[in-house]
């Protein structure tokens, strides 16, 4: 997995949704959307804008996917 002694490093979001598997990366969107849902249904929620750095890390692998492709 991708955590490997990631609690010991002091990353940023963005640092540590680099270091996740595409896998990984949607299971960490989906969780967090999940928390997030339930924090908000509770008066609460998430100060990062975790989904739109989610959403331009796929964004970036997409297009890599894509030139790659194209060579």
């Amino acid at each position: 997995m991708g955590k490997v002694l990631l609690e010991k490093l002091e990353l940023t979001l963005e640092e540590e949704i680099k270091t996740l598997e595409d896998e990984e990366l949607l299971d960490f969107w989906e969780e967090t959307h999940f928390l997030n849902s339930f924090l908000e249904k509770n008066s609460f929620s998430l100060n990062q804008n975790y989904e739109s750095i989610i959403l331009q890390e796929l964004q970036l692998r997409t297009c890599k996917k894509m030139l790659a492709n194209h060579k």
